[in-house]
């Protein structure tokens, strides 16, 4: 029983590994949905550690490694790919415009690049039990495949334009990186307990990301991390 929650970590990282193939092959869609599966799985590792009591160093080690690759290198190679695509590069590491390329090929680099250096801060920081300081690496990842899979299923022009806005991609690449390592205090998605007391923040969240799916369909994925961040400035009130 005590392996289980490491096995589930696993499928966590087999996931993102799924979404890297398909990223790099073109398929952000795909690698999407393959993000969201790890997302799951990361939830259910944690799950299953705590009901089984089956917390370990090893786990501990492994989530965080599971975790660069689904949320920090698989959403950045998707982050690469819509620049590629729109600045038009059919051979970035050829070509001769270096602005272009540096922008193509160092700019999604920086996600990973946060995510881990705030996997390592969080794995050394004890004051983060209940409540995070700077924004999860899985929301790092909801914050990229939310307006791609928007931009596929909403029908919405704006999100389609919005993907393929080399400006748009590097202001969401360094917003959401730099909101990794910053100290902003940020509701943590464990729920010790069911009662209304200490769950304020996440039951404005699930009450405002219902409300807003209801009303708008697909358009309300990237609505998920602003609201995130709102029920969490609300929480710090009560």
């Amino acid at each position: 029983m005590k392996y289980i929650p490491n096995f589930i970590t696993s499928l966590n990282l087999t996931s993102g590994f799924i979404a890297i193939i398909y990223a790099a092959n073109g398929d952000i869609v795909t690698a999407s949905w393959f993000i969201l599966a790890a997302m799951i799985f990361d939830f259910l590792d944690g799950f299953s550690a705590r009901l089984l009591k089956a917390y370990s160093a090893i786990g501990k080690e492994l989530d965080s490694l599971a975790d660069v690759v689904s949320f920090g290198v698989a959403p950045g190679l998707i982050i690469y790919q819509l620049l590629n695509d729109s600045l038009s590069l059919s051979a970035p590491l050829d070509d001769a415009d270096g602005i272009k390329t540096f922008l193509i090929m160092i700019i999604p680099a920086i996600m990973p690049v946060c995510g881990a250096l705030r996997l390592a801060i969080f794995n050394l920081d004890t004051t983060q039990s209940s409540t995070f300081k700077g924004l999860p690496i899985p929301a790092n990842a909801l914050s990229v495949i939310s307006v791609v899979i928007a931009a596929e299923y909403s029908h919405s022009t704006f999100f389609s334009s919005f993907t393929a806005s080399p400006l748009a991609m590097i202001l969401l690449t360094l917003i959401s990186s730099g909101l990794m390592v910053t100290r902003i205090p940020l509701i943590s998605m464990k729920v010790s307990n069911l009662k209304l007391k200490g769950n304020e923040g996440r039951l404005i969240l699930a009450g405002l990301v219902l409300v807003s799916f209801a009303f708008l369909g697909f358009n309300a994925a990237p609505l998920i991390i602003p609201f995130y961040i709102l029920s969490s400035m609300i929480a710090l009130l009560f």
